[in-house]
């Protein structure tokens, strides 16, 4: 029996033990099953606000429609969370089992982390890319997930693709003086979408039309005002946007402070956290100095990560080298007894699609919970664009680096986010099931490098760990240049030179990295995440003494799902209140 399910148990008999002698009366207790109705109630009206997060979820009610990106949708979803934490309200002061107690906490902090973008952060009014991306997203699940016939996925496609020249117009009405970071990044968007509508999407539909020349003709009457659509935004967010984006990206340090509070369940002073972020980055620095030494004393640290780096596969090499590395890990996972695989299917590596290209060099894209049949997953590596100079195109490949690629497929699948997504369908709530956050699938994927190679992956190579740190120091680097960009005035460029300066790497990653803190602003989620794990485990192994066990952590730790540190340790530590830091 699992300590979750012996902390549950444990928690249950504390409930009842306390009942008084007078039952509380009916008016004073939820009804039987509303808990689990609200749960159904928020899902539903979060569905049927995004159809997208329906479908990634395995729920495919939902498959013919793309989301209402009206300003009247907007402000109606906002009144809808409103009504939504009184409901939520009323039941959390009534009688709730110990998992609903979890779950309606978790579910609060959704809600109010939903309101505070919706009504504070407003990216709807100010980053084209929450509309350029919406239609290729929604698209691109239904060809590559084969949970129903071709043909029956192409009609649903044609109904997305009839919800997109809405979307596109929702764009144009509601984009308010946008930062120049978004709109640059919207071009790259859209000018990516065209390409995936124009030959990837026509090319699939043709295939899954068959013979049926009536559907594929009304495939090809709906994709074309898209492809229309999509070439006209890219020139208006060239011609017309562009020069008008003049906005700020940072949200502030008081939005920031609450997404941390909503998002991550943390709640510490930002100059303490980012204290916290730059002792972190401190001591991995000088652990990188300290491996650089033994790899090469007669060179620099940079210089040695710089040799580290020249061993990089070419463009078209990019995939096949990633493959090469699943097996590797995945063995070292068994003979190790790191944590248990539940599963042997692989996930399938390919090029990340051209609309995904928003400065990540990887990622995992895993089916939701509730996915029975296209239970693919897909690991994606960022080739260079085909229009870059030869010198950038070495910079970015720099960062796949072999030694490096290692470490990447740690982090994205064994034992990372593909571990995580086999264990998902254990989760043991609807809640559990559908929600993450960052801290945990981020900061358990970051944890998971520094974890392997601890334990002894690559056979104590220095040119392994030194790799590891300098992952380490990229995510350390997010921690501060995030905090700094939102509540410091950093620009663009000193976050740029401070993850060239601190962190060693590539001036074109660094430009990527820095650009990406402006619309993720608490990427910090990495490293806050790793070192949360990492003091979760600390207190566990105090707490279980003899009994300690690695691979029994890991397991217990995955099978909670993706939620706040904060709520795993309720879970694996009943009774304890201390800090997750």
């Amino acid at each position: 029996m699992s300590p979750r399910l012996l902390a549950s148990i444990g928690l249950i008999v504390v409930a009842v033990a306390v009942i008084p002698n007078n039952p509380p009366t009916l008016a004073e207790q939820p009804k039987a099953g509303a808990f689990d109705k609200f749960v159904d109630d928020y899902y539903a009206a979060l569905f049927e606000w995004d159809p997208n997060q329906a479908t990634y979820a395995g729920i495919h009610d939902y498959d013919g429609k793309l989301a209402d990106m009206t300003a009247y949708k907007f402000n109606k979803r906002m009144h809808a969370l409103n009504l939504l934490a009184l409901d939520l309200l009323d039941l959390r002061a009534g009688k709730l089992t110990p998992d609903e107690a979890i779950d309606a906490e978790i579910l609060t902090h959704a809600i109010r982390a939903e309101s505070l973008e919706l009504n504070t952060v407003r990216d709807w009014k100010r980053n084209p890319v929450l509309y350029l991306g919406k239609p290729a997203e929604g698209i691109d699940m239904l060809m590559k997930r084969t949970f129903a016939p071709p043909e029956v996925r192409l009609k649903s496609i044609i109904g997305r693709l009839k919800d997109t020249p809405p979307i596109l117009g929702n764009m144009r009405a509601n984009i308010e003086n946008p930062p120049k970071e978004f709109t640059d990044l919207g071009i790259i968007v859209a000018k990516g979408s065209v390409g995936f509508f124009k030959t990837d999407l026509a090319e699939w539909a043709k295939t899954a039309a068959g013979k049926d020349a009536k559907l594929f003709a009304e495939f090809e009457a709906a994709n074309k005002p898209v492809i229309e659509g999509f070439e006209n935004a890219a020139k208006w967010l060239e011609t017309e946007l562009l020069p008008k984006s003049k906005g700020k990206y940072a949200i502030g340090a008081e939005a920031f402070a609450k997404k941390l509070q909503y998002e991550e369940m943390l709640d510490i002073p930002l100059d303490k956290l980012l204290a916290i972020g730059e002792a972190n980055l401190k001591r991995d620095q000088e652990a990188f100095i300290a491996t650089a030494k033994k790899i090469n004393p007669k060179k620099t640290p940079a210089e040695v990560l710089a040799i580290l780096t020249e061993d990089h596969p070419k463009p078209d090499d990019l995939v096949a080298a990633t493959r090469g590395t699943i097996e590797r890990t995945r063995k070292f996972l068994l003979d190790k007894k790191i944590v248990t695989v539940p599963s042997e299917v692989r996930p399938t590596i390919a090029e990340t699609p051209p609309f995904m290209r928003t400065g990540g060099f990887a990622s995992m894209d895993t089916p939701g919970a509730y996915e029975t049949k296209a239970t693919e997953a897909f690991y994606y590596v960022t080739p260079p664009e085909k229009e870059w100079d030869v010198k950038r195109k070495v910079e970015h490949m720099r960062m796949f680096n072999r030694t490096t690629l290692e470490i990447l497929t740690i982090h994205e699948a064994y034992p990372g986010h593909y571990l995580q997504f086999l264990y998902a369908k254990q989760y043991p709530t609807k809640v559990r099931k559908l929600y993450t956050c960052g801290s945990n699938v981020e900061g358990w994927a970051h944890y998971t490098e520094q974890m392997m190679v601890e334990e002894g992956y690559g056979d104590n190579d220095p040119k392994v760990r030194l790799a590891q740190l300098s992952d380490a120091l990229l995510r350390d680097c997010r921690f501060v240049v995030g905090i700094k960009l939102h509540t410091e005035g950093w620009t663009v460029e000193q976050g740029k030179k401070f993850f060239v300066e601190e962190g060693y790497i590539e001036p074109e990653g660094g430009f990527q990295e820095s650009r990406r803190g402006t619309y993720n602003p608490t990427y910090l989620y990495y490293t806050l995440g790793k070192l949360q794990i990492y003091k979760l485990r600390a207190d566990y192994k105090k707490a279980k003494g003899a009994e300690f066990n690695l691979q029994k952590f890991h397991d217990d730790f995955v099978r909670q799902g993706g939620l706040p540190i904060k709520m795993i340790r309720k879970i694996m530590l009943p009774g304890d209140n201390g800090p997750t830091l």
